[in-house]
């Protein structure tokens, strides 16, 4: 692989640096629609084709643009023109090159996985003592149970077994059933909420909006737009509950609402329709001309 290999492996590697900087410090937005596992394995499989592609020799040389023997007799061409343009000849990158290269990639990507663990692990759900992690998932199934009228239990998927990453939801329920397992990220979000008093603007109006719409699909609720659409009517007493204002909370909601037409393709079920609204058949109380 020569020169414009290195350059690319070079631009790919400075990419994934500033995309992780990105996800970490930029919007929640960001942090919500990627999943990080996804881009460390789609950082690795890069790294392992250009190691292939090296390996297997580099990459085709350029067509021969030098004069030729016939145009060198007739025009006279001198012998350092032909030496200068022997440099846009590429070379096959040596195979110990390839590899070393290869290692340098795995390292820059081995650092950026212990710097994301390194910040979930102080600032995440996992950095929160034990006890008030059993502290704070009591009370998210007290809010539950209230929401869908029976007992009901919440689990954090610290583990990611169920939710977040490949799987890429933020909470799942089993309609009717007992228990609605939440993202670490979300449970987080609830608990700086509900102990700490602190919202982190829209990412604490969605921490609301799932935990309340699992709450329906356990009351019975099946289909994803109106679950949806009754979570974020619930979301406004749901985080006047956890510490909200009822107006931020409202504002929160509604925030929600504004965003939850802008799905892209792949959520297409959780949009809400257009009896989502005041006096709507999915208005939950009509009496109440405030929507949600």
């Amino acid at each position: 692989m020569g020169g414009g290999g290195s350059r690319a492996w070079l631009w790919v590697r400075i990419a994934l640096v500033v995309f992780v900087l990105a996800w970490i410090l930029g919007p929640s937005e960001l942090r919500d629609s990627v999943p990080i596992l996804v881009v460390f394995l789609i950082a690795l499989g890069l790294e392992v084709n250009f190691l292939v592609g090296a390996l297997r020799g580099g990459p085709p040389r350029q067509p021969d643009r030098r004069p030729q023997e016939i145009d060198r007799q007739r025009y006279g061409f001198e012998l350092e023109l032909d030496e200068d343009l022997d440099d846009d000849w590429s070379e096959p990158e040596p195979r110990s090159a390839a590899i070393r290269r290869f290692a340098l990639g795995l390292g820059v990507i081995a650092a950026l996985v212990g710097v994301v663990w390194f910040l979930d692990a102080r600032t995440g759900w996992s950095s929160i003592d034990g006890d008030r992690r059993v502290a704070a998932v009591a009370r998210f199934s007290a809010e539950a149970s209230r929401i869908a009228e029976k007992p009901v239990s919440i689990r954090c998927d610290e583990a990611r077994d169920y939710v977040g990453s490949v799987q890429h939801a933020d909470g799942v329920a089993l309609v009717g059933g007992e228990l609605a397992i939440l993202t670490p990220e979300i449970c987080n979000d609830l608990y700086r909420l509900a102990f700490e008093g602190h919202t982190t603007g829209s990412r604490t109006g969605r921490a609301i909006a799932v935990l309340a719409h699992e709450s329906w699909h356990l009351r019975g609720e099946a289909d994803e737009g109106t679950a949806e659409c009754y979570a974020l009517q619930s979301g406004v007493a749901l985080g006047q509950r956890l510490g909200l204002s009822e107006d931020t909370a409202r504002q929160l909601m509604r925030q929600q609402l504004a965003e939850n037409a802008l799905r892209d393709a792949g959520t297409l079920e959780y949009r809400v329709t257009s009896e989502c609204r005041d006096g709507g058949a999915l208005d939950l109380d009509r009496e109440d001309d405030s929507f949600p």
